[in-house]
């Protein structure tokens, strides 16, 4: 870990000297602001066999009860060419997040800070959410309600170093280095090597990113298409590629979304699942559809959703206990963004 950090540090160092000499007819900013976010949300779901065990995604695992997600608090700091972000979570979305860790860490969604010597790098460290996938921790910031395989089996979170520089125009990427996959702390664990380039079109109707982790015995790679086809109708592809010590897993989900109005729309999510070479103890394909609705008064919305997900295995239970390939739920959740 020394070695890495020691590696690292001679690497920014030597990037910010360079750009150092760039601007050195720059003074420094002294710009202050702080914003922050609250929210807070909630669900009711029902497995259509009455078995919570038949939900194998994150963050709704119960049956025919009511659930607190998440309560969210998040700070952001800006002073100058220093930045710093406290995200702070209370509830079942936030003990699942950080599953790794204990006590009072669990509420730690993410904590960093940032140094920006110019406006082409910024260099972060930290606890972090994971850069790889579509889908997002806060309930508010996603479409479905429900999580997808890929986003429940990938990465959540990163901790460690890493640098975030503009290449131009639309065209970005970040590379770091990182504790295994959301560890806070793995000691003599290997590390992670992180990356991602990322680029759009002139008027950001088409974004592009591609995503990497990679260490001992675990290689990701990940590519999120977002797409604005009119105001009202969005689409949406998230690929990923995981290999875990020779064996493999992936995932291929498409979003369509459409806004009816400013105040109600759908959101339909398709996914094809594959662990049929048991890379996460699964040994089967899955392909699962949801469609939610997203009612909207002002700062709260309420997300029906309806969900089946198709196995070519039997991973599933009906409510005579019989293994099948099939599961279906409804959930109905409510979101309020302060």
């Amino acid at each position: 870990m020394k070695k890495s950090i020691l590696i690292i540090s001679l690497l920014f160092i030597t990037i910010f000297s360079v750009h150092a000499q760039n601007d050195s007819t720059k003074t420094f900013s002294e710009t202050k602001s702080t914003t922050y976010t609250t929210y807070i949300d909630g669900y009711y779901r029902a497995d259509f066999a009455g078995l919570k065990d038949n939900n194998k995604t994150s963050f709704t695992n119960s049956s025919n009860a009511f659930q607190l997600g998440m309560a969210s608090f998040k700070v952001d700091k800006t002073y100058g060419k220093f930045a710093a972000t406290l995200d702070l979570g209370f509830g079942k979305r936030a003990d699942e997040f950080s599953y790794n860790d204990k006590g009072l860490a669990t509420a730690v969604k993410q904590g960093y800070v940032s140094f920006a010597p110019n406006s082409t790098i910024k260099f972060t460290v930290g606890k972090w959410a994971t850069h790889i996938g579509y889908e997002l921790l806060d309930a508010y910031l996603n479409r479905n309600y429900s999580m997808s395989y890929g986003f429940s089996y990938g990465p959540f979170f990163h901790t460690g170093v890493r640098a975030d520089i503009s290449l131009g125009g639309k065209s970005a990427m970040m590379i770091g280095v990182a504790e295994p996959t959301d560890f806070i702390n793995a000691k003599v664990e290997p590390k992670m090597i992180i990356a991602q380039f990322s680029t759009a079109t002139s008027d950001d109707k088409l974004k592009a990113y591609l995503n990497y982790q990679g260490g001992k015995d675990k290689t990701q790679i990940d590519v999120v298409l977002n797409t604005v086809i009119t105001s009202e109708f969005g689409f949406s592809y998230d690929g990923t590629v995981c290999s875990l010590a020779g064996t493999n897993w992936s995932s291929n989900a498409i979003y369509f979304n459409y806004d009816l109005s400013p105040k109600f729309g759908l959101a339909v999510r398709s996914e094809y699942f594959n662990d049929s070479e048991s890379a996460l103890g699964l040994g089967t394909s899955v392909f699962q559809n949801t469609l939610s609705a997203n009612l909207k008064f002002n700062k709260f919305t309420i997300i029906p959703e309806i969900r089946f997900d198709d196995a070519t295995n039997t991973p599933f239970l009906t409510k005579a206990q019989a293994a099948t390939g099939t599961a279906g739920s409804f959930l109905i959740a409510a979101v309020y963004k302060f």
